[in-house]
């Protein structure tokens, strides 16, 4: 077998395996617990992988101060405006 063809094939089976934990296992945990997907020699999905963590990160932190925020706001509301 021509090892061009392998290597296709190689890739091919890799990105499957990707699809197929993304949406057994969902695209979060797929990306921040699974696996970094060493095997997968591509710069623009591991720049997209990447960007994706990062921006679960900032999400995760914005909802975080945002019910911080809120409650205290609740916290610090006087009886009599609820």
């Amino acid at each position: 077998m021509d090892k061009n063809i392998k290597k296709l094939e190689e890739d091919l089976d890799n990105f499957r395996s990707v699809q197929y934990r993304m949406d057994n296992e969902g695209i979060g945990y797929c990306f921040e617990n699974y696996s970094s997907f060493e095997e997968i020699e591509d710069e623009e999905f591991h720049k997209l992988r990447n960007e994706f963590l990062e921006s679960m990160k900032k999400i995760r932190s914005y909802v975080e101060n945002k019910i911080e925020t809120l409650s205290e706001e609740i916290d610090d509301t006087p009886w009599g405006d609820y």
